[in-house]
């Protein structure tokens, strides 16, 4: 869905262009470094078949472990057991709602059912079902369309005023509640109306941050398959809102869902804030200037694999390879690393952390333009 602030782009000018940043890559048509691209394909080739066992048994582990303690703390008595189990359950939720990530970028013949298994442990419970990314996702990894006004997923955050940055992320808090709205409101009125069906669909039917997107209506197959997991989130939101209306479900545990559910959309905003340097200004990019301006926070680093889990870490490394698993993507960064030599712009990606990389955009909104 998208939950993002209406942020027109171009609210800031251009900031001045920087040498070997992001930005010049921008402006100044950075080359491809055909060495980098050559050895990030041909070292991987053997990496690039996922391993269904691995997929299922971290999203299995994550839902138990997010719903297993979000029970635990929407009935526990004792408050510091309220706050780990709750801790605890956004972790698990988080990390198994980050799969629909993998879900947009794999062929689903390689790990059988795997998408309709996401979809009715996750997707469909926390009404964000595999349409509003899959067909939405793909379009960032376009060539021609990142961190343009068509890219879903692309603010120049870094050009803008300081603060939509706070904004950004406190905004995301609301998330639950936007979507319990879609799918228990908007979803069946929708119906009846096509110029309301025609605003859900191409607004908010995606989780995109470019308040500009607008979605096209799926079609054939896709439609169908659409249609049935939006019933599916449809009647399951409808359902929550009945039975904490009248009683079934106590008024504190529907509140410990929303709380744990606004907790871990803030964290993914987090994330996202940080997945690039957003110093596009919208004109098209070479394949090196999209990975500059991307970010991944390798090991030695512990905390990103909370923060950014299910391969998110290696986001740049993604852009690189968007068809690589997540569970390889460790793998792949060390071969590459240990190849390429200490001035190819592979390594001016990565990143030691998540305080420095917010220190750096923040730094960036203050600068004059």
């Amino acid at each position: 869905m998208d939950t993002s602030l209406s942020l027109a782009r171009g609210t800031a000018a251009p900031a001045p262009i920087a040498a070997g940043s992001a930005r010049a890559g921008a402006t100044e048509r950075v080359a491809d470094d055909k060495a980098m691209l050559r050895a990030a394909a041909d070292l991987t080739r053997d990496l690039v078949k996922p391993r269904p066992a691995i997929y299922w048994a971290d999203l299995i582990g994550s839902v138990v472990v997010g719903y297993g303690a979000l029970a635990v703390a929407a009935t526990a008595t004792s408050t510091p057991v309220v706050i780990v189990a709750g801790i605890m359950a956004m972790l698990g939720l988080y990390r198994g709602l980050s799969f629909i990530h993998e879900v947009s970028h794999m062929k689903h013949a390689s790990v059988p059912n795997f998408r309709l298994g996401w979809n009715v442990l996750v997707g469909v419970p926390l009404m964000t079902p595999s349409f509003m990314y899959e067909g939405v996702h793909n379009l960032h990894h376009a060539k021609t369309r990142y961190g343009t006004v068509e890219d879903p997923e692309y603010l120049p955050l870094a050009l803008m005023k300081p603060w939509t940055l706070p904004l950004f992320v406190v905004v995301s808090a609301l998330a639950p509640i936007a979507l319990l709205i879609r799918f228990a409101i908007l979803s069946p009125i929708s119906l009846l109306s096509p110029k309301l069906r025609t605003m859900v669909v191409e607004r908010y039917s995606a989780l995109a941050i470019n308040p500009q997107f607008r979605r096209r209506a799926p079609e054939g197959e896709a439609k169908a398959y659409w249609d049935r997991l939006e019933i599916a989130a449809s009647l399951w939101a409808i359902t929550l809102i009945a039975i904490t209306a009248t009683g079934v479900l106590p008024l504190r545990a529907f509140v410990t869902i929303l709380v744990v559910a606004s907790a871990f959309a803030v964290l993914n905003q987090v994330r996202t804030l940080v997945a690039h340097l957003w110093e596009n200004d919208g004109e098209p990019m070479t394949v090196t200037a999209q990975y500059l301006d991307t970010v991944n926070v390798p090991p030695p680093a512990l905390l990103p694999a909370l923060w950014a889990p299910v391969g998110l870490r290696y986001h740049a490394l993604h852009h690189l390879l968007p068809g690589l698993p997540y569970h390889a993507l460790g793998e792949a960064h060390r071969r590459i690393t240990a190849e390429l030599d200490a001035l190819s712009p592979y390594h001016k990606a990565s990143y030691p952390g998540l305080p420095g990389l917010v220190s750096k955009i923040m730094r960036s909104t203050l600068t004059p333009r």
